[in-house]
């Protein structure tokens, strides 16, 4: 396909998703008006949380499932949707974690619960309080309501028994990847590469690459060797995008990230980038630095050029570039249709080119 045709496939795709989704919480709401208006707000809010994303997860579902032969659109919308849902759970419950009350821009489930309450004269920690119980609340919604949507997408009880333990590795990790993260945060030590690395596959790689994908092949009937040979390429290159994502926190540009690149910087977060930096004799020069709250933009940009110098970013480019080359290696077999492949080395094209 053309890079024309492939947008064409893929807005069809969204659209397709979107109209699950747009289904899923006109009947939530619906059902949540004999319960009060404050919990049709509730769902308005968590429903307003899923817009604006980029549905890359249903992509991916949706693209392996067209690779294998699929033809049931429909079937393949549901799966998608509840691996989009998967994912508003797991941001809230992040964001939750974080004490973070805003997302994209904008305020979030608690951050909007928040403003609610400190509009009406609550004080501020009992009003974040109120704003964190109710993303919990809503988050768990999301959760439990993801494996219902499977359950809808009309698959024949085997396929649904299968994509229901995908969707529970999909978990599963990823609340594991989260505990990991929540220990970095809560130690001076920064942790090693290798450790970096199982914490982000762990927390978004599985969910976000290797299950969506292994879930779209089950769906349209494709192999188990296939559906293991789609998983491995899911996890590299979903660790590869998590590595080029903390590269771009750090050297990327509010434009092409949409956040500032002082954040990571000013929390300190753990990544590979920092992690390696830890291991070279310039350290001591920035050690000071890197988690300093009110860290400046000169001090930012002294870092930047510290980790420059001592190959720190250079090390983790080509890191990226390793996982992304191993990735491509899962591709090259004869269990991956050759149209699959044509639609996902581009991913890696794409990867390879946010970092040059």
């Amino acid at each position: 396909m053309t890079g024309h045709e492939l947008e064409t496939v893929s807005s069809k795709r969204q659209a397709q998703v979107d109209a699950v989704l747009d289904r899923f919480f006109s009947l939530a709401k619906n059902r949540a008006t004999s319960f009060g208006a404050d919990y049709v707000r509730l769902w308005e809010t968590l429903e307003s949380n899923t817009v604006g994303g980029k549905r890359f997860r249903p992509r991916m579902v949706m693209t392996a499932y067209d690779g294998f032969g699929g033809t049931d659109a429909e079937a393949a919308a549901y799966v998608g949707a509840a691996f989009e849902l998967l994912h508003t759970a797991l941001i809230v419950h992040d964001d939750v974690i974080d004490r973070d009350f805003s997302r994209r821009g904008a305020p979030n489930v608690s951050g909007s619960y928040r403003d609610i309450a400190t509009t009406a004269g609550i004080p501020i920690p009992r009003a974040e309080h109120r704003g964190i119980s109710a993303a919990v609340i809503a988050g768990d919604l999301a959760l439990f309501n993801s494996l219902r949507l499977i359950d809808r997408s009309g698959a024949s009880d085997t396929v649904r028994a299968r994509l229901l333990e995908i969707m529970d590795e999909a978990l599963f990790a990823s609340a594991a990847g989260e505990l990991i993260d929540v220990d970095f945060s809560t130690t001076t030590d920064v942790p090693r590469v290798h450790d970096v690395i199982t914490m982000e596959r762990f927390k978004t790689a599985v969910y976000s690459f290797e299950c969506p994908l292994q879930a779209g092949a089950v769906l349209a009937g494709a192999s188990e060797d296939a559906v293991d040979c789609l998983g491995r390429f899911g996890r590299e290159i979903g660790i590869a995008y998590q590595i080029v994502d903390d590269l771009l926190g750090v050297f990327g540009s509010e434009a092409q990230t949409g956040k500032t690149t002082i954040g990571d910087l000013r929390e300190g977060k753990r990544t590979v980038l920092i992690a390696y930096a830890t291991s070279t004799k310039e350290w001591p020069l920035i050690e000071h630095l890197v988690g300093k709250p009110d860290l400046n933009h000169d001090e930012a940009d002294y870092i930047r050029s510290v980790l420059e110098s001592s190959g720190c970013r250079a090390f983790t480019e080509g890191l990226a570039r390793n996982y992304t080359n191993e990735a491509l290696a899962h591709l090259r077999t004869t269990d991956i249709p050759a149209a699959l492949r044509a639609e996902l080395e581009p991913l890696a094209a794409d990867l390879l080119g946010r970092i040059k």
